[in-house]
């Protein structure tokens, strides 16, 4: 038997293709088809999923030359992003070993949900990964109105990047290429972002399966139906004709709905930047639910406009969805 470590580029039914680590004669890393030893790995019983894109993994094949295997193990990941799975009623794993969780949004087509970015963002601070926004089809005229542009700034104020491109048009590319040269990151957004054509233009010898709106409730349709990890080489037009530039990156199946996950409502304004070095000063300390209370140090800083009212709009809302359980579409 051999042993060998790999990392999971996609699976379903409990088979996944995995990228090992040893390579062919031209130096390419082997690809194999691999199910569990066991029916499961003890420590991933929680989730609906017990594998995402990115993870990495040991296994055992009886020969090198074997285009199958079998998983003996998870290696430990250094971070993963997650999101609770209604309808299976278990959290969900969307990518792991992440350098950059790159939240996709649109000015319209389908509609601007800010929330549903502040949801992902919280989800992102909660398991400490890098969050990047990226407003794709920002070539749309919806991406000149006054409220949009005042969203953006506010989470540009707040510390978060801002990237505004256009898979059409081109606009912004350059810079979203140079950010995820060399790393592994993950697109995730709301079905019919334009996430898939992100990626082929980015690579334009990739081509992934794009999908149109829906006429009757201007809301995509599900085209990426599993996250996949994929190498991709830069199209040489956008990084300023140089040879040979790659990225990882996990395309994740678009949802209409992110719920957040493990994230009490006491806790939420921990996730929020700007509230949390507030927390726990209030005249109530860490009892205070940011209310109606006298002496809340963060209805206070909105009063004086150090926390935008947007956000806070935001905060309660969510804080609410969190206490009911019932979340936005």
């Amino acid at each position: 038997m051999i042993h060998l470590e790999g990392t999971v580029l996609s699976g379903s039914n409990n088979v996944f293709e995995i990228e090992c680590d040893d390579t062919d004669d031209d130096g390419n890393h082997i690809l194999r088809s691999c199910s569990f030893k066991s029916k499961r790995l003890k420590v991933e019983t929680k989730y609906y999923n017990p594998l995402a894109p990115g993870d990495r993994v040991q296994i055992e094949i009886e020969d090198s030359e074997d285009e199958k295997g079998q998983i003996l193990s998870l290696v430990p990941r250094k971070n993963a992003f997650i999101r609770w799975n209604i309808k299976g009623r278990a959290p969900q794993l969307l990518a792991a070993n992440l350098d950059y969780i790159i939240l996709v949004t649109t000015p319209g087509e389908p509609d601007f949900r800010p929330r549903f970015i502040d949801r992902e963002l919280v989800q992102a601070e909660y398991q400490n990964l890098t969050p990047i926004i990226v407003v794709n089809k920002y070539d749309l005229p919806e991406a000149q109105d006054p409220d949009f542009q005042n969203r953006l700034s506010i989470w540009e104020e707040i510390g978060y990047k801002v990237l505004r491109i256009s898979a059409k048009t081109g606009e912004g590319l350059p810079e979203l290429a140079e950010l995820i040269t060399g790393k592994l990151s993950a697109l995730v957004g709301q079905s019919g972002i334009g996430k898939s054509s992100m990626v082929n233009v980015l690579d334009n010898s990739c081509v992934l399966k794009t999908g149109s709106l829906s006429k009757k409730y201007g809301k995509g349709s599900h085209t990426t139906t599993k996250g996949t990890l994929m190498h991709i080489h830069l199209n040489e037009s956008i990084v300023g004709g140089i040879q040979n530039v790659y990225a990882s990156i996990i395309d994740t199946p678009g949802v209409r709905r992110f719920v957040l996950n493990d994230i009490a409502a006491d806790e939420l304004a921990l996730y929020f930047p700007e509230m949390e070095k507030l927390v726990g000063k209030c005249k109530f300390g860490t009892n205070c639910a940011h209310e109606s209370e006298p002496g809340c140090k963060i209805l206070e800083a909105v009063e004086a406009g150090l926390i935008s009212e947007e956000r806070f709009e935001s905060f309660r809302r969510i804080r609410e969805e969190i206490i009911t359980g019932n979340w936005e579409d």
